[in-house]
C-alpha cells in the first residue's frame, strides 16, 4: 500500500512495515512525506488487526532528517508550515513523531545510517528503537540555528536526564549507536534490527492485545506523573481490562501452560 511516492505501507499477517521510500535523499523529511506519515497513522490506526508496527527507512539510512533545500523550494507550503507554530495544539510537525503515541499497538522504529534531526525525533516517537551500531544520530537543529519542535523535547524527557539532552540539542553533535544506547536515546544495538523486532513482536503475538494497548497507554500517561495520578492511572486503566474477554483468554493460557509445565516435571 504505498500512500505517495514518499510511504509505503506494508501488512503482513498482524504486523505493518511503514518504510520510507525516498532513499536517494536518504529519506529526507519533505512536505509531501510529511503529509503521507500523518496519513499512514491514520489507517494504521482503523486496522483492528494489526499488533505491531516497523518503522524503517529504505536505502542507505532511516531519515537524515528536514530537506531545508526542498522546503524552502515551496515558499508558500513553508510559511503554511510556519504559521502552525501559533497554533494552540499539536501541529503536523509535531503528529510526524507523537501520532505514534495514538496507535495501541508497539512502535518499533528501526535505526541504520543516519537519523538526524526530523529523523532522529520521528524515532524518539517510536515505543522501542532498534539501531545498528554503525548508524549516526543528531539532534541537527543547532546546526541549523533552531531547536527540536517535532516532539522531541517532550519524547527525550523520557529517556535522558536533562543534562545530557542540553549537551545534545545545545551542541548539535553526531553520536554512534553505540552512544545513543549508552546515554539512553536507544533501546538497544543490534546488527540486524529487523530480526530483534520481528522476535519481539513474534512475543507480543502470544499476549491480550487489551493489555499491551493498555500498557502502552497506562506507561505514556503516568510515567511523567506524580504518584497520586500515576496510581490513580494504573487503576483506571486496570479497570478497563479486568474481567474482559481476552483477560479471561490470557488466564486460561497461563493456567494451560501451568499444568503442562506440571506434567513435564512429573
Amino acid at each position: 500500500m504505498v500512500i505517495n511516492d514518499r510511504i509505503r505501507i506494508d501488512i503482513d499477517g498482524a504486523m505493518a512495515q511503514v518504510t520510507l521510500i525516498r532513499p536517494e535523499k536518504h529519506n529526507g523529511m519533505d512536505f509531501p512525506m510529511l503529509k503521507a506519515m500523518i496519513k499512514a497513522q491514520k489507517k494504521i490506526r482503523g486496522m483492528k488487526s494489526i499488533r505491531g508496527v516497523l518503522l524503517q527507512g529504505d536505502g542507505p539510512s532511516f531519515c537524515s532528517g528536514l530537506d531545508f533545500k526542498s522546503v524552502m523550494s515551496k515558499p508558500v507550503s513553508a510559511m503554511a508550515g510556519y504559521s502552525q507554530l501559533w497554533w494552540p495544539f499539536r501541529n503536523d510537525f509535531q503528529t510526524w513523531s507523537m501520532g505514534w503515541r495514538d496507535i495501541p499497538v508497539p512502535v518499533i522504529a528501526l535505526i541504520h545510517g543516519n537519523c538526524f534531526g526530523a529523523g532522529m525525533q520521528l524515532a524518539l516517537g517510536a515505543d522501542i528503537r532498534l539501531c545498528r551500531p554503525d548508524a549516526k544520530l543528531s539532534l541537527m537543529e543547532a546546526k541549523w540555528g533552531l531547536v527540536p519542535d517535532m516532539g522531541g523535547v517532550a519524547l527525550m524527557r523520557e529517556l535522558i536526564p536533562i543534562d545530557v539532552a542540553k549537551e545534545l540539542t545545545l551542541s548539535g553533535r553526531i553520536i554512534s549507536g553505540e552512544e545513543a544506547h549508552q546515554v539512553g536515546l536507544v533501546t538497544r544495538v543490534v546488527d540486524d534490527p529487523l530480526v530483534s523486532a520481528l522476535l519481539f513482536i513474534e512475543e507480543i503475538l502470544t499476549r491480550s492485545p487489551d493489555a499491551v494497548a493498555a500498557g502502552k497507554s497506562l506507561l505514556q500517561q503516568a510515567w511523567r506523573e506524580q504518584d497520586d495520578p500515576a496510581l490513580r492511572a494504573e487503576r483506571i486503566w486496570q479497570r478497563r481490562i479486568m474481567g474482559m474477554k481476552n483477560q479471561r483468554l490470557a488466564v486460561k493460557k497461563q493456567q494451560d501452560d501451568s499444568v503442562a509445565f506440571e506434567d513435564r516435571r512429573i
